[in-house]
């Protein structure tokens, strides 16, 4: 590439916290587009060093590659720690890289993970400072937890003034289209820019995994003719894991006779004890805690289960809900879930229910687990609807978005 080329592209800043599992390999991708000049700034370096995950409870450090494929630069701190929070990770500079004296020029946008931390609002003043347009995106939506009036007065004041620093905003999905619009106005620029996982990974390790499905059952004394329901999340209130254990537990025939299908839970917290009592008053084998599992083995479990279930409340999205819809899983999910509106269609890739209710939740297992062809099939309609929240789908949107704010159509 010349350099005449490099300097026709579009340069792209990105300010997030720190190097997050799930946007690595977007920010590959977009890092190949030939016409984006992608620098990532991060604050902290806490999730490449590993570090303890609030929600898992445990050490963590992640085994794909976090920072390979595309540019980045840590930017210099004020102040860190091991967990993100508003005014943690704090640093300085960002002004000066936005203005590219070392890096061939001014960048044309700056795209902010977030809003509402110091460091967001840091880049989103210094980019108004100097007129460079801006993108924010975030999967919150307008059934978050609910506030108080005096809070919910502060945050609509917050958004009057965020406003006039932010260009437009990329949605994740339908119920984040509805926030921006909610706090911005039906005439805010927004753009669809959904929140996907890399579909054809955990497509072809579910796939690959199933040469292995023997070793791991035998692994975890399971007869190969019964079916599993599969949790893996945090265990944290609330994700309602307690919930599945309950309707799982009510799948009994008689209340004492262990239920058909296995359940494997997948995943550490908070929880995990309060659910290991409850499993032991059950006096069941068919349930199994396998703990935190890092991200390259979840294929292995997706592979293994019939159906997944994520029964949380007030989750913005569920990105482990595209993961298993990429494996050809059918998926149940509470309607608090944020990616249900966008991805699961009751009783065609899965199943929904009011989120907290046990018996409802019963019924849709029972549903979906009524034959194995049922859920197969289900798992086949979930694979052909995660086509279309994909990282093309992605670079669509991230186009679309930058040549409006711009004016620099793609080549």
């Amino acid at each position: 590439m010349t350099a005449s080329s490099i300097r026709q592209r579009l340069k792209l800043a990105y300010l997030v916290s720190h190097p997050i599992q799930y946007q690595a390999p977007l920010l590959r991708r977009i890092s190949q587009e030939p016409d984006i000049d992608l620098t990532v700034f991060f604050g902290s370096d806490y999730s490449v060093r590993g570090y303890k995950d609030e929600g898992f409870g445990v050490e963590v450090k992640w085994d794909i590659p976090l920072l390979e494929g595309y540019r980045s630069e840590f930017l210099p701190q004020l102040r860190d720690s091991t967990a993100a929070s508003i005014a943690s990770p704090l640093n300085y500079g960002i002004a000066s890289r936005l203005r590219g004296k070392n890096s061939g020029g001014k960048f044309d946008v700056l795209w902010v993970h977030g809003y509402s931390t110091v460091n967001a609002l840091h880049g989103l003043l210094a980019a108004k400072a100097l007129s460079i347009p801006t993108l924010i995106r975030s999967d919150s939506t307008l059934t978050d937890r609910p506030r108080s009036l005096p809070k919910r007065m502060v945050k609509e004041a917050f958004f009057a003034g965020l406003r006039h620093l932010v260009s437009g905003a990329l949605s994740t999905g339908n119920r984040n289209t509805a926030y921006w619009q909610h706090h911005f106005g039906a005439d805010f620029p927004v753009f669809h820019m959904p929140y996907a996982v890399d579909n054809h990974y955990f497509a072809t390790q579910s796939a690959q995994a199933a040469s292995t499905r023997d070793a791991l059952q035998e692994e975890l004394n399971l007869d190969s003719a019964r079916p599993v329901i599969l949790f893996a999340s945090k265990l944290q209130t609330r994700k309602l894991c307690i919930d599945l254990l309950n309707a799982y537990a009510q799948l009994s025939p008689d209340g004492t006779t262990e239920p058909h299908p296995y359940l494997i839970i997948v995943g550490d917290g908070e929880e995990r004890a309060a659910l290991e009592a409850r499993a032991a008053e059950l006096g069941w084998d068919s349930i199994r805690f396998l703990g935190f599992r890092n991200q390259s083995e979840l294929p292995h479990f997706f592979d293994l289960c019939s159906v997944f279930v994520l029964p949380a409340r007030h989750e913005p999205w569920g990105l482990i809900v595209n993961e298993a819809m990429a494996a050809s899983r059918a998926v149940i999910v509470s309607d608090d879930v944020g990616c249900q509106e966008d991805l699961v269609e009751d009783g065609v890739n899965g199943g929904v229910y009011p989120v907290g209710k046990v018996n409802e939740l019963e019924e849709k297992l029972r549903s979906v687990l009524a034959t194995p062809e049922r859920a197969a099939e289900m798992g086949r309609r979930g694979f052909e609807r995660i086509q279309h929240y994909s990282f093309d789908e992605d670079i669509r949107g991230l186009h679309l978005a930058l040549a409006a704010l711009t004016g620099k159509a793609r080549n």
